[in-house]
């Protein structure tokens, strides 16, 4: 939301626009009344140099600043000249479920090697990721909002275990705690976090320590993962465990951290009262240095 401050800057989704930039806005608006929304998004993203981490223009962030604006009266934007589809609203059809060979995989760890973990975010995998998920997630599929990977292993040839990875929420007073980065810093910062949403071992396979095992090996690689698809890295894991499922043990043998516990209110509550079920959140440092690091994203 729109939020004015007494020094005349107006914040949206943590970037600051001074009472120069909403004039500006009002003069380019006057002097090319037939332009469209988006090209005004797109014109004053190049002008004020607003861009992504990999180099793309910030218009769709642009565009609802825009929006906000005219509902406090700022600005009046050109009328719209169409309406495009959503591409995530409505309701979205769900993947299919993936048939796989199912039976049984046991033994020791080692015998499942060479294990390959490949990453298939834009990839030919994919399909197969969401199939899985679906199939055989006790949550099933949902779209992974933000920057996002996604991880298959497999052995030989036969998949066995599937990983989700996305944008972190903004708040998490346990994280957010932990870190020891202010609110600007937090803003600034939080694109270099991501979270464990997703994480699959499909049920055929008992294999003592592959849990712990796979979290290990996608710590050493997510950051150059993100950095080779986003064009940055990412400093910090956090995932969320319901309590009354799992203990979190392959977290804890992985070296992951118990920070603490939601609060079940979620990241939109109104109401200050619990909705959901509390989850524990666990976090995972990738660098040693990762507080510096978060906190300098200015």
């Amino acid at each position: 939301m729109l939020a004015a401050k007494m020094n005349g800057v107006i914040r949206y989704r943590g970037r600051e626009f001074s009472a120069q930039q909403v004039e500006f806005v009002r003069t380019v608006i006057a002097e090319n009344p037939s332009m469209s929304r988006r090209r005004l998004s797109a014109v004053l993203c190049q002008a004020w140099d607003w861009r992504q981490a990999n180099g793309q223009l910030c218009d769709m962030i642009c565009r609802g600043m825009l929006l906000e604006c005219e509902r406090a009266g700022l600005v009046e934007l050109p009328a719209r000249k169409c309406v495009p589809p959503n591409p995530l609203g409505g309701r979205r059809k769900r993947p299919a479920v993936v048939e796989v060979d199912r039976s049984p995989i046991g033994g020791v760890l080692k015998e499942l090697e060479p294990l390959q973990i490949r990453q298939v975010r834009r990839g030919d995998g994919e399909g197969l990721w969401a199939g899985l998920i679906e199939g055989y997630h006790y949550l099933g599929y949902s779209h992974l909002v933000g920057e996002q990977l996604k991880y298959m292993v497999f052995s030989g040839q036969r998949p066995i275990a599937a990983l989700g990875f996305s944008s972190a929420p903004r708040h998490l007073g346990p994280r957010d705690r932990f870190i020891g980065w202010t609110g600007e810093q937090r803003r600034a910062g939080i694109r270099f976090v991501a979270v464990n949403n997703r994480f699959l071992i499909l049920p055929w396979v008992r294999v003592p320590h592959l849990a712990s095992h796979l979290l290990g090996r996608i710590a050493r690689r997510i950051g150059g993962d993100w950095q080779a698809l986003y064009h940055h890295g990412i400093y910090f894991l956090e995932t969320f465990v319901d309590p009354s499922r799992h203990a979190g043990t392959c977290y804890l043998a992985a070296n992951w951290r118990l920070l603490g516990r939601t609060t079940g209110r979620g990241k939109d509550d109104q109401t200050h009262r619990p909705n959901r079920s509390l989850k524990d959140i666990w976090g995972y440092p990738l660098v040693a240095d990762f507080r510096r690091r978060l906190a300098e994203q200015q």
